[in-house]
């Protein structure tokens, strides 16, 4: 049986990292085996390259913002036509790579593989609210092969911004909003913002209810559910 394949989606500071965490350990504690994979890392295109131009051309700190250490990063969050129209091409290629990349996790023996953030996420930082854009999306996401389940930890960008204090205010409610387009657009499933304790009961619900419908996952469905 081939894996479930899980995304976390979300603006900075929603809790990626968290409930990705959490819900490894509650599959590892109900004999699940998972494989985690991260978008940055795992399925991008010219890595380096990017982090290079982000800290060199658009001068970004390329650091993760706290609330002891506020940082200002310039990258997804700067948004002139000729950039656009690159990350368009990049996303393209990212997209590919990303096919390659869910053809090689579906062939090992593995319950479920769990995407830190996925196509969506870079999707989101266009502006969405352009038709040009949600055109562009549209035909990016018939491309990208599509997963089980699709988390958007949903937050108020004021307290995400807190949390995690890197990019402008107004460009976090931009991003928050294109999640919402990017829900009805890909079928997304868009978890409430709330405790780390309710997005988990949340978070493991949903799967619950997936694997209970799904045909075959009859076997993960009990782990789960127990």
């Amino acid at each position: 049986m081939p894996p479930i394949l899980i995304s976390f989606s979300g603006i900075d500071g929603a809790g990626k990292t968290t409930q990705i965490q959490l819900l490894k350990e509650h599959l590892a504690a109900a004999g699940i085996s998972v494989g985690e994979l991260t978008f940055w890392d795992n399925v991008v295109v010219l890595r380096g390259l990017r982090s290079g131009f982000s800290q060199r051309v658009l001068q970004s700190d390329g650091e993760i913002g706290t609330p002891e250490r506020p940082s200002q990063r310039r990258d997804k969050n700067v948004q002139s036509l000729p950039l656009l129209l690159f990350r368009c091409i990049l996303h393209i290629a990212d997209t590919i790579s990303l096919r390659r990349v869910i053809r090689k996790a579906t062939s090992r023996p593995c319950g479920v593989v769990i995407f830190d953030r996925y196509i969506y996420d870079q999707l989101a930082a266009l502006p969405l609210h352009a038709p040009w854009a949600r055109g562009f999306a549209r035909w990016l996401l018939k491309l990208a092969p599509r997963l089980d389940l699709s988390y958007v930890l949903d937050a108020v960008p004021e307290e995400a911004r807190a949390r995690k204090p890197e990019y402008p205010l107004e460009f976090m409610r931009q991003y928050r909003e294109s999640y919402l387009v990017l829900r009805d657009l890909a079928g997304l499933e868009v978890i409430p913002a709330g405790s780390p304790e309710d997005v988990h009961a949340a978070v493991v619900g949903r799967l619950q209810q997936y694997t209970m419908q799904a045909t075959g996952a009859a076997e993960v469905s009990s782990a789960v559910i127990a």
